[in-house]
């Protein structure tokens, strides 16, 4: 996989995060994975289809995902990952993801989305690709967003 078709989903997080209240918006580390992602408990699957096909999941441990779901809703408290909490973290995703694709285009390749799936529970391996992905770790106010790109 091309490492340029991870820099517009660097660039979506780097330019939504701040626009959701967070201050300081790095990337971390890169890797490369080998088909199957391991759960850090919140994982949101979006897929790719069109010129570029693939998928992307976004990994978070369930209390980054609630400090997320928080801030999105302006700070309002957030004890428990409930359907509210679920559908900002989704909606944070489609948000990222939809501005990659917007990128792509812009660059001259079609992209759709398919809708966030959003999986809660640790201990499970998903299937993100057939071959090796790409790691990248973002990280937003100390909080840690994995994201997993396979893209063919």
């Amino acid at each position: 996989m091309d490492v340029k078709l991870i820099n517009p989903f660097i660039d979506a997080i780097m330019n939504i995060m701040p626009q959701l209240g967070f201050q300081n918006v790095v990337k971390g580390k890169l890797s490369v994975g080998d088909q199957f992602v391991e759960s850090k408990g919140i994982t949101v699957l979006v897929g790719l289809t069109d010129q570029l096909r693939g998928n992307i999941a976004y990994n978070f441990t369930e209390a980054t995902a609630m400090s997320i779901a928080s801030k999105m809703m302006m700070g309002m408290p957030v004890a428990t990952l409930d359907d509210l909490a679920q559908s900002a973290i989704s909606e944070l995703t489609n948000m990222v993801t939809g501005n990659a694709a917007t990128r792509f285009e812009k660059d001259g390749l079609r992209v759709d989305i398919s809708p966030p799936s959003l999986v809660v529970g640790e201990k499970f391996k998903l299937k993100v690709s057939s071959a090796k992905f790409l790691v990248v770790e973002m990280i937003a106010d100390s909080l840690v967003i994995e994201l997993n790109i396979g893209i063919e």
